[in-house]
């Protein structure tokens, strides 16, 4: 999807998952470096952003959630910035990103001696409503995980176990997505103030309150989900230990039992193996004794 629209005297382009040939038709009216062009082509690019003389080149990312495979993916946006334009290309569409692109398409029902924008505010625009998105996502992240902490003292299986993978996953890249933003939106708010002459500076310092707000969350949510898996595999230890328990005391209770009649079913002739009374009275005994060893054992060593 490739649209634009006119704000005043500044140049909105915006272009969704484009291919090659839509990306060159936009980019061939301006002097764009052939690297920064060739980083809209690719895919998981780093943060960064690239200041010329006659324009910026911001690359941010945003999280995409796949509800096929319950994880989160790179949703890429290039930015090209001077003061009559912005150029963004974004991996996938958003609702957030349409719905301020229509409000500024309804610029002609405004009064317009009250407009005032720049090609900067559109952006603060679009990385602000992308950061409020991610408060609800960590939001949603966070319930998630009370869910699945309520499981872990509830039930054990590998539905939970895969439930705290693909938590993990998702929390380990959202930390990798949004920690080197924060120099990046550093030098974006200086690069920025300079191109507007300290105009829009407040803005700024408030995405970066938001970004250092969104990776403090996202830390603590790393600790909880990796809380919440130790603890998952301490309750599965405990369990597991107790079945191995169980299964030692009743091999061991019947330990005696399995070496008499083994011992008098050998084709060999035995002490007293005409006598069913001593052998069964051998078994009995000798059952009773290990029970009554194991039993003083646990007790005065206090094994539960």
């Amino acid at each position: 999807m490739l649209r634009q629209v006119n704000i005043k005297n500044i140049l909105w382009i915006d272009a969704v998952d484009v291919t090659k040939n839509e990306l060159y038709s936009v980019v061939r009216h301006y002097n764009f470096h052939e690297l920064d062009i060739e980083a809209c082509l690719e895919e998981n690019q780093r943060a960064r952003i690239d200041y010329y003389d006659d324009y910026m080149f911001i690359t941010l990312h945003f999280p995409k959630y796949n509800l096929k495979t319950q994880i989160y993916e790179l949703n890429e946006f290039n930015v090209f910035l001077w003061k009559d334009y912005i150029i963004t290309f974004r991996s996938y569409p958003g609702n957030h990103i349409d719905k301020i692109f229509e409000q500024y398409s309804k610029i002609d029902l405004w009064d317009d001696s009250k407009l005032k924008v720049s090609s900067g505010y559109v952006l603060y625009e679009i990385i602000q409503a992308m950061l409020e998105k991610m408060f609800r996502v960590i939001e949603k992240i966070s319930i998630d995980m009370k869910k699945i902490e309520k499981s872990v003292f509830s039930t054990a299986s590998s539905s939970l176990v895969k439930d705290i993978m693909i938590k993990k996953r998702n929390i380990i890249m959202l930390k990798n997505m949004f920690r080197p933003q924060i120099v990046v939106l550093n030098q974006l708010e200086f690069n920025i103030n300079k191109l507007f002459a300290w105009k829009i500076e407040a803005y700024f310092e408030d995405l970066e309150d938001k970004l250092s707000q969104i990776v403090n969350e996202i830390n603590l949510l790393d600790e909880h989900i990796s809380s919440t898996e130790v603890s998952y595999k301490t309750i599965i230890d405990i369990r597991t230990n107790s079945v191995i328990k169980i299964l030692t005391v009743v091999s061991t209770y019947t330990f005696p039992m399995m070496l008499i009649t083994s011992f008098y079913g050998m084709n060999v002739n035995t002490p007293m193996q005409n006598n069913p009374i001593f052998v069964l009275s051998a078994i009995f005994w000798s059952t009773a004794l290990v029970i009554f060893i194991l039993y003083r054992y646990f007790r005065d060593n206090k094994f539960k």
